[in-house]
């Protein structure tokens, strides 16, 4: 769905979101999976595992499959169930748009009748506009 006009704020595209039963299921089977690695790296916290040094291994690899898997299922949820939406943003002003005027992009000259303001500008910058 696309609103036709690109004034700022308008939404340019917008997809829904899949929402298929197959990334529900295997979101929950992950979720299952986290919760199992979670509770075998508290178990092996609380029963001393880092003390030693093939257990501190051990719940690195638990630490980082935890992690893993908690990427994948934000990944699928990301990808299943939110809508592909573009917004039209309103586009940044750069450094020349701010401190530079049309009229004064050749700059001006030094010397003649106003030299003496041009450079109480140069010195402070916010010396009546």
């Amino acid at each position: 769905m696309s609103s036709g006009n690109n004034s700022y704020g308008d939404i340019h595209r917008y997809e829904p979101a899949r929402e298929s039963t197959t990334a529900a299921i295997a979101i929950v089977l992950l979720t299952v999976l986290e919760i199992v690695l979670v509770g075998m790296f508290s178990y092996g916290l609380a029963t001393g595992w880092g003390l030693e040094e093939f257990g501190n291994m051990y719940l690195g690899g638990l630490l980082s499959l935890v992690f893993i898997d908690l990427a994948f299922i934000l990944l699928l949820y990301r990808k299943e169930f939110l809508p592909d939406v573009m917004i039209v943003k309103k586009r940044r002003r750069k450094w020349e748009d701010l401190y530079i005027r049309e009229e004064d992009m050749y700059g001006t000259e030094l010397g003649g009748e106003g030299a003496w303001e041009n450079v109480k500008r140069a010195v402070y910058p916010y010396y009546k506009r």
